[in-house]
């Protein structure tokens, strides 16, 4: 399944650029970076899970099934962004932000790799 293969590359690059920030940054901009990264992945993981699951109900994913989970997966991404704004006190918001491009963006890699 292609979709995880994305989720596993998301998480991959945001814990290397969270221990790329720990190393420059410090350990709170390292936290920030993980929480940026994962408030992007978790909710694409359930999008993806949930979209798998509705590929083995016959007659197969609809779209509108697919675009309500989009609609969901975008909700539960600004909600953990809100979440870890509202309760981690010491977020650094660069990194933060970081980490949500970072998780957003990993897909790239996949361009780049050789075709068989």
């Amino acid at each position: 399944m292609e979709m995880a293969r994305i989720i596993r590359l998301q998480l991959l690059a945001t814990i290397v650029v969270a221990l790329l920030a720990v190393i420059l940054a410090g350990g709170v901009a390292g936290v920030s970076v993980l929480l940026g990264g994962l408030s992007c992945m978790l909710p694409n993981a359930l999008f993806a899970m949930r979209l798998f699951m509705n590929e083995r109900k016959p007659g197969g994913a609809s779209p509108t099934t697919f675009f309500i989970w989009e609609f969901v997966k975008i909700g539960l991404t600004m909600s953990a962004m809100v979440a870890v704004g509202w309760l981690y006190e010491d977020i650094v918001w660069p990194a933060f932000i970081v980490g949500v491009i970072v998780a957003l963006k990993s897909y790239i890699i996949l361009l780049f790799r050789n075709q068989p």
